[in-house]
């Protein structure tokens, strides 16, 4: 079996994954610890590993990795199921890779189109032949309303909440709108820009705010929470192979 470790911006999380593609177990936390860790080699006969962190790692995680099972940490020139295609392969994101092999794997047939609405709103692009192209990196939903608190004198600082307006008639509904609203368009836009080019492509959300945001997307996508970890799984598999 094997154990997936993704030490992301907001949350930490992990995954047990058999042969069959099936996850078995999942964890997630703010923060993963090594007490919730070492119990799944209890549980579980885990024969390799792989972590990605978007930070610095996490020394103790990776010690109880080393020492419990065979570990790969992803890093930019790991060997991957898909062609990398980026000018500067060593500031790209594990995360982002992971997301974008994820998506690769659930639609080799087709185009694919990653949007991760996490800490940042990211985009990736793998082509049907497996080519990594690259996309695009902008604030998060959280991000944008500490924002407007921060870098201005009165506006209120908000939380996420769901809308049956467009038009904001107070200053916390036009806040709510214009990020709400304006990340949805703005999702809409990058998803029909890519339709454009790439006919057939398929679009796959995926993040902390997946479920919050899909409600307010027109464009068809594919809800897929856990995109990450399918990557870093196929990440694994390939390498173990």
């Amino acid at each position: 079996m094997y154990l997936v470790i993704d030490i992301g911006n907001t949350t930490q999380k992990a995954a047990i994954y058999n042969e069959k593609d099936e996850m078995l177990n999942y964890i997630q936390h703010d923060i993963l610890t090594c007490s919730e860790i070492e119990p799944l080699f209890n549980e579980y006969p885990i024969g390799a590993a792989i972590i990605s962190s978007v930070g610095a790692a996490n020394a103790p995680m990776v010690a109880l990795l080393e020492q419990k099972t065979n570990l790969l940490k992803l890093v930019p020139d790991t060997k991957l199921p898909m062609a990398l295609h980026y000018e500067t392969p060593q500031t790209l994101g594990t995360d982002r890779i992971a997301c974008a092999v994820g998506a690769h794997a659930l639609c080799p047939d087709h185009d694919v189109l990653a949007i991760q609405t996490g800490t940042c709103l990211v985009t990736d692009f793998v082509t049907v032949q497996g080519e990594y192209l690259g996309g695009s990196i902008a604030p998060g939903m959280r991000m944008r309303f500490q924002s407007l608190h921060e870098h201005t004198a009165r506006l209120p600082l908000l939380e996420p909440q769901e809308l049956n307006f467009f038009t904001g008639d107070s200053t916390q509904n036009s806040i709510l709108s214009g990020v709400i609203r304006g990340m949805a368009c703005e999702i809409d836009g990058i998803i029909q820009h890519y339709q454009t080019r790439y006919p057939h492509v398929e679009v796959f959300l995926t993040g902390g705010d997946t479920d919050f945001l899909a409600n307010y997307i027109k464009n068809r996508i594919f809800a897929a929470p856990k995109l990450v970890l399918l990557g870093l799984y196929k990440i694994l598999r390939f390498n173990v192979a």
